[in-house]
């Protein structure tokens, strides 16, 4: 009837039957796709959801941003959203010229069209901790599959990313190795999935083939005096009578961002004299680089303020705030204060995951300031470089003005301590002997330490500590943290009865403590144990029962605990992690239904494993079962379809003879894992199938 009513009106006709055709070819949602009209409303409702969220999301990036929005459309094309291949993109420039900004910036906008996404902030620093790289994969896993309770096989997993889009930044990546370890290459991906990798070094993204790499250069003038007028005004231009001012510190920024804005919070609020004064300071710097602009904001800060930015420059970037506001607290900073101050001057910030972070220029300006203390590296109050940490420790240098020591000893040769190495550094806060490779060797040899000036230590870590017993002197009324993995301790001392100060890990992998039945006063003193790694503990026998009443404590590993037959009965407990493998248990007590937080339960190859107590199946938030390896389990408990939430079942190299028919209640199971043999009975099946 249209076309015989428009039959003059060709044009008219022309336009309907163009957009009729146009909105015939929009895919949209099927009503025969949902059993249910409720099904298909809230599919509607949760697509549109998505998609104001991505606008509100960019919409408050826009907010933030200036300068980069061409760039980000240029990345974006680049990115190729559209193509069925894989695509890697590298993102490239010197440090604090934006980067980051620019990679979160394309990844909000552009995650909502991908099913797994994932922005792995700071790849370079934490690489370097011990097991870095493991937790950095264990997090990208966790947020693509978004699992909590992911799959310890990282082949199956990755097998698993293989089938849906997913989209991944690696930010700030310094080493081919890292992509290596942490994503494998591109061949498992999905055509349509993209990649995005910040680094500063070119040759990581050259040797990784990526295909686009994006130099990011400094901004023009007009956005940088914008977004410089965003934090020094409040609003995109400088106030009347500030431009020609603003103008000169345009010189000095150098369309570096995070100079900018740090410069415009230093600015913000103070009088013309003040920034003449500060202009005028500029000029007087000879070789006016980055870092000199950054000390501006550093110079206005009081002692206390001061102790805290260098402290977290030399060693606390990247660590929890917890843990810091502790430390700065017992070395009388008051960090309450200054914390708030420092990440108001954008000296710091903190992350989503409550950790201090501090930008690459900020933390070189700190370490350059203690550098300039002095030539000698002996008349500085910190030391984290490995060639100056170790011609102090080693040639007996140390002196009363070193405050934190920092040494990894990976990069060093063999460390032969002089036993009086310590004994001048009475002002000692912080000592840190650690490996960031996974060779677990031992470089650090003295055969005792004399008199050694420990009474203000608050941190104390200390990889393959080499002696049987904590030093005398170590004030544990001042202790924050202590951690001393894989040492040869034999005994704790007396001052152990004052670690109730302890916040955070005692992570003592002993084969000599606790020899035999631990000391039962000892638990109730460690009530804020997050964490007790007793992994390869040889000769450890038994546990004190008060073990699993400790309120804070959610993982235990005992595994490699080859004495260890039996655990104490539970009473209570919030234990979420207990990691068994390769230990002597025989069984578990009845009692482990009252853990009632369990998620994950490592049996793995406990040879001598006989049995589950059937009130096993009483745990609701078991996800993780692993039996591999217990080859003399021959049974599993007739409730075991009880349990609420399993995703993995690991039967494999085991003897169990049936499988419990109520296996077929686990409808939350989706991996199980067995050996099928002659003598083996048949699964039972879920009706469905």
């Amino acid at each position: 009837k249209l076309e015989e009513r428009s039959k003059e009106n060709t044009e008219k006709l022309q336009s309907w039957r163009n957009a009729l055709k146009e909105a015939a070819s929009l895919s949209g949602f099927h009503s025969l796709n949902m059993r249910r009209e409720s099904e298909l409303i809230n599919e509607v409702v949760n697509h549109i959801l998505k998609r104001l969220d991505e606008v509100f999301q960019l919409r408050d990036n826009k907010n933030q941003l200036v300068g980069v929005e061409s760039t980000v459309e240029e990345i974006e094309s680049l990115l190729g959203v559209e193509s069925k291949d894989v695509w890697a993109l590298g993102i490239w420039g010197i440090g604090g010229i934006g980067k980051t900004t620019i990679a979160r910036a394309i990844f909000d906008k552009i995650s909502g069209d991908f099913e797994g996404t994932c922005f792995l902030e700071n790849v370079r620093v934490e690489s370097q901790r011990p097991g870095g790289l493991a937790w950095l994969r264990q997090k990208l896993l966790l947020n693509l599959l978004k699992d909590e309770n992911v799959i310890p096989d990282i082949d199956l997993n990755f097998r698993r990313l293989s089938r849906i889009k997913i989209l991944i930044v690696f930010d700030d990546v310094t080493c081919f190795t890292q992509l290596e370890s942490l994503i494998g290459s591109l061949d498992w991906l999905t055509p349509v999935s993209r990649i995005i990798i910040t680094t500063r070094n070119k040759q990581v993204l050259r040797n990784w083939e990526v295909r686009k790499i994006y130099e990011v250069e400094a901004l023009e003038y007009h956005h940088a005096l914008e977004l410089f007028s965003r934090h020094a005004f409040k609003r995109n231009h400088p106030d009347v009578g500030y431009e020609k001012l603003s103008s000169n510190v345009m010189k000095y920024a150098q369309g570096v961002p995070l100079a900018l804005k740090v410069l415009g919070c230093f600015l913000y609020k103070r009088e013309k004299e003040v920034w003449e004064s500060a202009i005028n300071k500029l000029q007087r710097i000879l070789h006016p680089s980055i870092r000199e602009v950054l000390k501006i904001s550093y110079d206005g800060l009081d002692d206390k303020e001061k102790n805290i930015f260098l402290d977290v420059a030399c060693f606390f970037r990247g660590e929890g705030v917890n843990l810091v506001m502790k430390f700065f607290d017992a070395s009388g900073f008051y960090p309450e204060i200054g914390i708030n101050v420092l990440v108001d001057k954008s000296l710091i910030a903190i992350d989503s995951y409550n950790k201090i972070t501090m930008h690459d220029l900020l933390q070189e300006l700190g370490r350059e300031i203690v550098r300039q203390e002095s030539i000698n590296p002996e008349n500085r109050g910190r030391l984290w470089h490995h060639e100056d940490t170790y011609e102090v420790v080693t040639y007996n240098t140390g002196t009363e003005k070193i405050e934190g020591i920092c040494l990894d000893m990976s990069k060093a040769k063999d460390i032969h301590l002089n036993p009086k190495t310590f004994t001048k550094m009475c002002k000692l806060r912080f000592l840190k002997f650690y490996s960031s490779s996974f060779n677990g060797e031992n470089k650090c040899k003295v055969s005792y330490l004399q008199d050694p000036a420990f009474a203000e230590v608050k941190y104390f870590h200390w990889h393959g500590y080499p002696l049987k017993s904590l030093p005398s002197n170590l004030s544990a009324e001042k202790l924050v943290f202590l951690e001393v993995p894989d040492n040869n301790i034999e005994q704790l001392g007396d001052c152990v009865k004052h670690y109730s100060k302890l916040n955070r890990i005692i992570h003592a992998a002993c084969n000599k403590l606790i020899a035999k039945t631990p000391n039962p006063t000892l638990m109730p003193r460690l009530n804020k144990l997050v964490f007790l790694n007793l992994r390869g503990s040889k000769s450890l026998k038994s546990l004190p029962s008060e073990i699993f009443n400790l309120e804070f404590l959610t993982k235990l590993d005992l595994s490699g605990c080859s004495k260890l037959k039996r655990l104490p009965e539970i009473s209570s407990g919030n234990i979420s992690w207990l990691l068994l493998r390769g230990s002597a248990i025989e069984e578990l007590p009845s009692s482990i239904e009252r853990q009632l937080r369990l998620s994950w339960l490592d049996l793995t190859d406990c040879k001598m494993f006989k049995s589950l107590p059937s009130s096993l199946c009483k745990l609701k938030s078991l996800g993780v079962l692993d039996l591999h390896g217990c080859s003399n389990l021959r049974r599993l408990p007739e409730c075991l379809g009880q349990l609420s939430s399993p995703i993995l079942l690991n039967l494999a190299e085991t003897n169990i003879e049936r499988i419990p028919k109520s296996i077929i209640q686990l409808f939350m199971l989706r991996y199980l894992l067995l050996n099928c043999s002659e003598g083996h009975e048949s699964i039972p099946k879920r009706p469905f199938l």
